[in-house]
């Protein structure tokens, strides 16, 4: 390599150069570390799609065997989201306090329990109980779980990582699909037996608990710098970096240190690859430009981060009420069209396949136009095929306007949870995302009570026209968000 400093893209950083412990992360490849983290976090997430999906499907068995009203089912159904909106507020402070992984853990346990619990209701009181709680478990755990992985993820990829974190809802979704189809489709008890598997999450929460590490950023918010330099390590370790001298000063320690012994003996053996990567990367970080938020203290309604805010709540307000409206309502306005509870079963099946190349197709877009545009193109997909949705009159035109407004939605969501930890400073990250999510969960309580009046008032096809009038004003406002492509979190 040349001596240069100029002649070669490889050359390592001058040695005075010291990095922070986030650029150090910043900097890094994606290894199996990340991947470990991201199927740890990705697990945690199908579960919250799988029990949101389950009582989708609960309810169209209910309409059956219980003879449930759709005024009873907007209740099961909005209990949950309003568990889930204080949640996700609650969840978001309490992450900024204690933790993100101790709050992770704990919404996997408390949403668990009520699930399973739940599958022992003898009435529709129990139920709306049980739902509520049950939300609080989910609303907490989606926007702290996003908020983990982006502090985590090296910044050329952050969004990409966090689209592939939200595929997981997907893969859950398909879950709750293939359980309603089998197990609460089976017979007048399928619904129990359902709900049942839900306790999976609060056994898995141990497995969170013990096996995620905590965020560095907040390690070091709260003065607990060893543990952090222990996490950074760590991920170095797994990239086949040795952990860097520290000076006497017991300042941050110097990259150059690192990435250069990546090159002799104290590399790991076969880490060659990942040491190449991992010195362009810090060869890179000092032009990395910091996310453009603004005084580190500031509160998510002060005045440089208020337009944000307003922005980033609207779209999360919108894209409930449209989102959830439409897949809570689903399976049970196909059994109103005539169709038996299988055959509406099995279409929501083959709809939520779509997800999955929505993700997909996200996941590409989002490092190549950047979150903003991500986003507002898949929102105005949406809203164009929530009209396709409304007209449809036959079965495969269903099929496709509903794999359409799968494919656009759920990779709006990729963009729209990439997008929203970026926008803030550490101190108060968990809580901007928490308190967007939570307003938006105030649509999703909503969503499942105006169904019932548009359908009164003009029949399917309004409920996807105001669906659709939804999902456009979600893509204005996330225009006006900034764009974070390539920068670094702010501190």
């Amino acid at each position: 390599m040349s001596n240069s400093t100029t002649s070669s893209p490889l050359s390592a950083p001058s040695a005075d150069r010291r990095l922070t412990r986030s650029q150090r992360l910043d900097r890094l490849p994606f290894t199996r570390k990340h991947g470990r983290l991201l199927g740890a976090s990705g697990i945690g997430w199908a579960l919250d799609a799988m029990d949101v999906g389950l009582i989708s499907f609960v309810i169209a068995a209910l309409s059956v065997h219980w003879e449930l009203s759709k005024a009873d089912g907007s209740l099961i159904a909005s209990a949950g989201f309003a568990g889930m909106a204080i949640g996700a507020s609650v969840g978001g402070l309490l992450a900024d306090r204690i933790g993100r992984r101790s709050v992770f853990a704990l919404t996997l346990l408390v949403y668990g329990l009520a699930t399973g619990a739940s599958a022992l209701a003898m009435g529709v009181g129990a139920l709306i109980v049980l739902r509520f709680i049950v939300g609080l478990g989910l609303g907490a755990e989606l926007p702290v779980a996003s908020t983990l992985m982006s502090e985590f993820a090296p910044a050329r990829i952050r969004g990409r990582v966090i689209v592939w974190l939200e595929a997981f809802w997907a893969l859950g979704w398909i879950l709750a699909a293939v359980i309603g189809t089998f197990v609460a489709a089976s017979g007048p008890t399928g619904w129990r037996w359902a709900l049942a598997i839900g306790l999976v999450p609060a056994a898995y929460s141990l497995v969170v608990r013990l096996g995620m590490p905590e965020s560095v950023r907040f390690l070091e918010q709260k003065g607990r710098h060893q543990e952090a330099e222990q996490v950074v390590r760590s991920f170095e370790s797994a990239a086949g970096i040795d952990a860097p001298v520290d000076d006497a000063s017991g300042a941050d320690t110097s990259g150059a240190d690192a990435v250069a012994r990546a090159d002799g003996v104290g590399a790991s053996h076969g880490a060659a690859d990942a040491a190449v990567e991992a010195r362009v990367a810090a060869d890179e970080v000092g032009a990395i430009p910091v996310a453009d938020t603004v005084d580190p203290k500031a509160g998510i309604w002060s005045k440089p981060l208020r337009a944000r805010t307003a922005g980033l709540w609207a779209v999360w307000f919108c894209i409930n009420l449209a989102y959830y409206g439409a897949f809570i309502w689903i399976p049970t306005l196909l059994v109103d069209r005539g169709f038996t509870l299988t055959q509406s079963f099995t279409f929501t099946l083959i709809i939520t396949l779509a997800q999955i190349p929505g993700y997909a197709v996200a996941a590409w877009l989002i490092e190549v136009l950047g979150r903003r545009w991500t986003l507002t193109i898949f929102l105005s997909g949406s809203a164009l095929a929530a009209i396709g949705y409304g007209l449809a009159d036959t079965e495969w035109t269903i099929i496709a306007a509903g794999c359409a407004l799968s494919f656009f939605n759920l990779g709006a969501w990729g963009a729209l949870y990439a997008i929203g930890p970026e926008l803030y400073p550490t101190r108060v990250r968990g809580t901007g995302t928490g308190a967007a999510a939570a307003f938006g969960r105030i649509a999703s309580m909503l969503a499942p009570f105006l169904v019932p009046v548009l359908l009164v008032t003009g029949g399917q096809v309004l409920v996807f026209v105001a669906f659709s009038i939804a999902f456009a004003l979600a893509a204005a406002a996330a225009f006006t968000l900034p764009e974070q492509r390539g920068k670094a979190l702010a501190e």
